[in-house]
């Protein structure tokens, strides 16, 4: 059996194997999901998204499954527990950030009924699939990630630029950035 043809960025790491296969431009299954995508999004900034999907089980363990009303109640003693805990990157910002933009998305589920319309509702329920012939030409932000970055920090979300969104949108499948050889590759 030959190995299928995945995306250049895609390292040997069975753990990057794995996600890029079964999860990367896949819309997440819930929106505990997706606002786990979301924060772990926001912790990758000046780090490697390895280094980040390495420790996502101790993020999972340190923010009680992501479950959005349950992070968005955290006070002063929930972030001493996770920086004193060492499962997660440890630094302050990034952990005050989680907290703040769950805030922000119960706000957002409020007035959107749920993240997913808020989120797909930017790109018309469709995701974009652009031509990627090789995965250094692909694009790390667009007008749209501007857009939302802008609207996202009017709105009080935290340690997010537009590469940033831009990240989590290939994520959650919003942008199709497989390149066109990939098996993973929308077809329209």
């Amino acid at each position: 059996m030959s190995t299928p043809s995945r995306c250049g960025w895609v390292s040997s790491d069975p753990l990057y194997i794995d996600y890029h296969d079964r999860e990367w431009g896949k819309p997440p299954r819930d929106e505990r999901a997706l606002f786990e995508l979301f924060s772990l999004e926001t912790q990758a900034s000046g780090l490697s998204w390895l280094t980040i999907l390495k420790k996502r089980e101790g993020y999972r363990e340190a923010f009680e499954g992501f479950e959005l009303e349950r992070v968005a109640a955290y006070g002063e003693a929930d972030v001493e527990r996770i920086l004193t805990g060492g499962l997660v990157v440890k630094s302050r910002p990034k952990i005050e950030a989680i907290i703040t933009n769950a805030q922000n998305f119960v706000r957002v589920k409020q007035e959107y009924g749920s993240l997913y319309a808020y989120f797909w509702g930017k790109v018309g329920g469709k995701t974009i699939i652009n031509d990627v012939a090789d995965y250094k030409t692909a694009p790390c932000r667009s007008d749209l990630s501007d857009a939302l970055t802008k609207e996202l920090k009017k709105r009080g979300f935290k340690f997010i630029g537009s590469t940033t969104i831009y990240a989590f949108m290939q994520a959650c499948g919003m942008v199709d950035d497989h390149e066109n050889g990939c098996f993973c590759k929308s077809r329209g």
